[in-house]
């Protein structure tokens, strides 16, 4: 039976990497498929992944149908075996029920890739939407690894090296970039709610079970506050 499959982690476990080769598995089998994208790193039309592969793919931008667009290829004579939508936290739910529908009426296999959560651990709608929809939710085995060693469960914004919680759900960027350019870092629970990234470690100079201290209340405590000594 054909299935919406959800494949999902955080940022830089190899999601682009499945993508690129569950298309390089099945077209070797004589298989044909269409790809869709939006927002990729390398650009507009792209299906890129960090280990530098790539291929082209149709830009699915906003208002784009996906059905729609699948079934004009199939009437004009085209051929489609399944269906592939990398970055899909980027579409809209709408769009995520029009992959759905692929699935239902054209009885082809739909597999999506994309990241649960934002930098602020808020569902993206088009995810959210796909968690009700999929029938199959795949977390990513290749586990990615915060700045201490553990595993990395969140996504964080970063400027400069600094984890920044507002502005807009949606800022392309990537991870490790320069200084006072918008970037993006995986950290794990702990990290990310103490918003302490690497850069921020490596500055501080403590250990990843330190917890924060505020300074001024060790340093401005005045001694007669301080208890007696019990006998």
């Amino acid at each position: 039976m054909p299935e919406l499959v959800f494949f999902s982690g955080t940022m830089d476990c190899g999601k682009s990497t499945l993508a690129l080769q569950i298309e390089h598995s099945r077209s070797a089998r004589g298989l044909q498929g269409m790809i869709f994208t939006r927002d990729d790193r390398a650009g507009e039309g792209k299906l890129s992944s960090r280990l530098g592969l790539v291929t082209a793919a149709v830009e699915a931008g906003a208002g784009f149908d996906f059905y729609r667009h699948v079934v004009a290829h199939l009437s004009a004579g085209g051929r489609a075996d399944y269906v592939i939508a990398d970055e899909a936290q980027f579409l809209q739910p709408e769009q995520i029920d029009q992959l759905a529908r692929i699935v239902d009426d054209l009885g082809l296999d739909v597999f999506a890739f994309g990241i649960t959560t934002d930098f602020r651990s808020k569902l993206f709608p088009g995810s959210q939407r796909l968690v009700e929809l999929a029938d199959r939710v795949e977390v990513l085995q290749v586990e990615a690894l915060c700045w201490c060693g553990a595993r990395a469960t969140h996504n964080a914004r970063t400027v400069g090296g600094r984890m920044v919680v507002e502005g807009a759900q949606v800022v392309v960027g990537d991870v490790n970039q320069g200084e006072d350019e918008v970037g993006y870092e995986v950290l794990c629970r702990r990290h990310h709610r103490r918003r302490m990234t690497a850069a921020g470690a490596r500055a501080a100079a403590i250990s990843p079970d330190v917890l924060p201290v505020d300074p001024t209340s060790v340093t401005n405590r005045r001694p007669d506050s301080c208890p007696e000594p019990r006998p």
